[in-house]
């Protein structure tokens, strides 16, 4: 691990608008609002949700990021909390939330805020270098160097 790998995978988080959020074995897509300069990821979800009642009994979550374009993955695990923040609800506020709810002031919006302690990426060539390494490997019979796989904190 270098201490480049941290910023490495909060940049995967950041250029993934959505993840799959995954907590007590239930996965589902939302959409992360990554702040890095916090140490936070973000998400608007709603009061009556199956995963807020989860999320109480275990705050353990993990995100998985797929950044395809860029042939970048990542996991992060961390601690979840459910608020009623609604300064922070204010402030995270964006079209995406709009299809969802009215306003900000909508009572039924909850946030909940990760804080991860571990992430697992892949670092892998863009799309277009992978094709040409398998190809070169299809080739020469050799196995193509697809990246590396990297544990870091965040």
């Amino acid at each position: 691990m270098t201490a480049s790998d941290p910023e490495k995978a909060w940049k995967i988080a950041e250029n993934t608008r959505a993840c799959f959020f995954s907590v007590s074995g239930h996965q589902m897509p939302m959409s992360a609002i990554v702040r890095k300069d916090e140490g936070a990821i973000y998400f608007l979800t709603d009061a009556n949700s199956e995963k807020v009642g989860e999320i109480q009994d275990d705050h353990t979550v993990q995100l998985s990021f797929a950044d395809h374009s860029a042939n970048d993955y990542l996991v992060v695990e961390g601690q979840a909390q459910v608020s009623n923040d609604r300064e922070k609800i204010r402030e995270l506020w964006s079209t995406f939330a709009q299809a969802w709810w009215d306003s900000p002031e909508d009572p039924n919006i909850r946030l909940i805020s990760v804080s991860p302690n571990s992430a697992e990426f892949w670092d892998g060539p863009g799309s277009i270098t992978a094709s040409a390494k398998m190809l070169f490997a299809a080739v020469t019979g050799g196995r193509p160097d697809m990246g590396e796989k990297k544990h870091t904190g965040m």
